[in-house]
């Protein structure tokens, strides 16, 4: 369903004017049900306005009413004539301003620790061109000297579902055209939650994968010497042929 106007401000004002429950509210303004509790606590949106959708003709009177008197009701956003037809545009990522000087530590962090991802992938991530990713791989950027790596979900360039889904299209991709991997390459092609969960035994080489079971059926087979008897063990002569010299 399409969310309102300013859908945060409708969830305010909603929050102030009606009796309507929580999922209610989320559910139409395209919310969390906890996120509009905070609004209610306020803990959420401080400061903001509320915003009438009646009085914005996005909302029905008789919407609200029915909704206070059933709280399984759905609230119907108002049919607006004018949205008929309109589309989302297709385009790169927006990054507000204030993150734009982040993009190159992200780009930098992408491109040290997953080299697997196409240009096009990281773009589609961190809402950055080609030419951009393209010098700072070849490290030909202007300030690749003070550009530190930094994950971009902790800038908040995006999320961390959508990393791992791009990571783990270039393990299909990679896999498809019988690349070799490395278990370097292999972790880092899993998501999250798989790569911790992950053995960190390291492991022996094909070639050597049997010498270890060949060593033991050695030791099995040897016959064990006899050391029971401490005259045996240090060689030493019986009492016996003692007394037989001393008699000589």
């Amino acid at each position: 369903m399409t969310k309102p106007l300013m859908s945060k401000a409708t969830a305010v004002w909603l929050v102030d004017n009606t009796t309507l429950s929580f999922k209610q509210i989320a559910d139409f303004c395209g919310m969390h049900e906890l996120e509009v509790q905070g609004i209610a606590d306020g803990d959420v949106a401080t400061g903001v306005k509320g915003f009438d959708p009646v009085a914005n003709n996005q909302l029905d009177a008789g919407e609200i009413e029915k909704g206070q008197k059933n709280p399984l009701y759905k609230l119907k956003l108002k049919f607006n004539a004018a949205s008929v037809g309109e589309e989302k545009r297709r385009g790169p990522r927006y990054t507000p301003l204030s993150k734009r000087q982040d993009r190159p530590a992200a780009i930098l962090w992408l491109v040290k620790f997953h080299p697997e991802l196409a240009d096009a992938q990281i773009g589609k991530l961190v809402g950055t061109t080609k030419p951009t990713i393209a010098s700072i791989r070849d490290r030909t950027h202007w300030n690749i000297a003070n550009i530190t790596p930094i994950d971009p979900v902790a800038l908040g360039l995006c999320r961390q579902s959508e990393l791992d889904a791009a990571v783990q299209k270039a393990a299909k991709k990679k896999a498809a055209e019988g690349g070799l991997m490395t278990d370097d390459e292999r972790r880092k092609l899993v998501s999250t939650e798989q790569s911790l969960s992950m053995s960190t035994e390291p492991k022996l080489p094909s070639g050597l994968a049997g010498l270890d079971k060949f060593s033991d059926d050695r030791e099995e087979t040897k016959s064990p010497k006899d050391y029971s008897d401490a005259d045996s063990f240090f060689n030493l002569p019986h009492g016996d042929d003692e007394d037989e010299d001393d008699d000589a």
